[in-house]
């Protein structure tokens, strides 16, 4: 087995400082992005959300698109967190806010019903004097 290690020694460099950086970004940007939200956001059977539509076509698109990639992320991110230090359930349920597909808001609220999951997420929205989100 140290034979293993040596031979992948870089390898495993590589993938603990990624999991510093995980670790680290997602603590940082996931109270960014949850303290933002409203706290009505999970309740309500359906949500039409018009997002940058105050913004030409093509500025739009690229919006829509990089907001797409940065959700890809988000949830690539929480699925590595699953198995190394870090919030990996969180993280991919902020991945999910920024995609856009048919039957994300049911997936949302799914995730947000996870008692662990809503405790933490109006705990670190009580810190900064937020209102917590309403149970869907």
């Amino acid at each position: 087995m140290l034979k293993t290690l040596i031979l992948h020694k870089n390898f495993i460099i590589i993938l603990g400082i990624f999991s510093i950086i995980t670790f680290v970004g997602t603590l940082l940007l996931i109270p960014i992005i949850l303290i933002h939200l409203p706290s009505h956001y999970f309740t309500g059977k359906k949500r039409k959300i018009l997002i940058f539509d105050n913004h030409h076509k093509f500025l739009r698109l690229i919006l829509i698109i990089f907001k797409n990639i940065l959700g890809v992320l988000f949830i690539l991110t929480g699925i590595i967190l699953l198995f190394i230090p870090g919030q990996g359930l969180l993280t991919i349920l902020v991945g999910i806010l920024f995609l856009d597909f048919p039957g994300k808001y049911k997936i949302e609220k799914i995730l947000i019903q996870n008692p662990s999951i809503f405790k933490t997420v109006n705990r670190i929205r009580q810190k900064v004097n937020r209102i917590p989100f309403e149970k869907p």
